[in-house]
């Protein structure tokens, strides 16, 4: 964890993040904390980090996706080196789709 991200108002950010219950209710939530274009860059961040899991190139990413290789080199550094927050919500979000499938 980021110690220099770390405190009560990102705690509380956090704490609002979680309770959460529904896809609807995660819109309308970042509708209004974000811009439009801040929750299609987070969105296709996350994208981004599940295409290079699944081992496509930095090309084939780019091109499906309209992502800089800059921006998808950082993410791919956040799944090498960071803190696994990546790597956490695509193991779960994959655990969720298996458990429907």
């Amino acid at each position: 964890m980021n110690d220099k991200l770390k405190n009560e108002h990102t705690d509380y950010f956090c704490k609002a993040v979680l309770c959460l219950e529904t896809i609807d209710e995660c819109y309308d939530f970042f509708e209004d904390v974000c811009t439009v274009a801040e929750i299609r860059e987070m969105a296709q961040r996350l994208y981004v980090a599940r295409l290079l899991r699944s081992g496509k190139t930095y090309q084939e990413i780019s091109a499906e996706t309209g992502a800089s290789t800059a921006t998808i080199s950082r993410i791919n550094k956040c799944l090498e080196y960071g803190t696994d927050g990546y790597k956490t919500v695509l193991g779960r979000i994959k655990d969720n789709d298996d458990d429907n499938a």
